[in-house]
């Protein structure tokens, strides 16, 4: 496994645009450290996506404390019908891929001049 590590700094109304190195690989996990000293305040609001495609990786909103998450997408037949472990039951997930792309991570209402980390696990 890889490890890209991304620290972001919010702007003075509290939003934020950052990105990683580009990734080849499927993401394993992410995790958000919020530091320890000057974190972002309380609610603050995550939208992690694929850069080139927009594909949504990780959506959170009012965020206090640190987290990680094992985001998965939703996978499909040959027919583009969603693939299910049984008819009618759950939905087979698998990990997200990219492909010599990088993940843009968008915050808000995170307070102004603040930071955080995200730390993205790569296979």
């Amino acid at each position: 496994m890889r490890r890209y590590k991304v620290s972001v700094t919010t702007d003075g109304s509290g939003n934020a645009v950052a990105y990683s190195p580009r990734i080849a690989g499927e993401i394993h996990s992410i995790q958000y450290v919020k530091d320890g000293s000057n974190g972002y305040t309380n609610g603050v609001d995550f939208t992690i996506t694929a850069e080139a495609t927009g594909e949504n990786i990780w959506t959170q909103a009012d965020v206090n404390a640190s987290a990680v998450v094992y985001p998965r997408a939703a996978t499909h037949s040959q027919a583009g019908v969603a693939a299910l472990y049984a008819a009618g039951g759950t939905g087979v997930l698998a990990r997200v891929g990219m492909a010599s792309d990088r993940v843009k991570i968008s915050l808000a209402q995170g307070g102004a001049a603040k930071v955080g980390a995200f730390h993205i696990l790569v296979a």
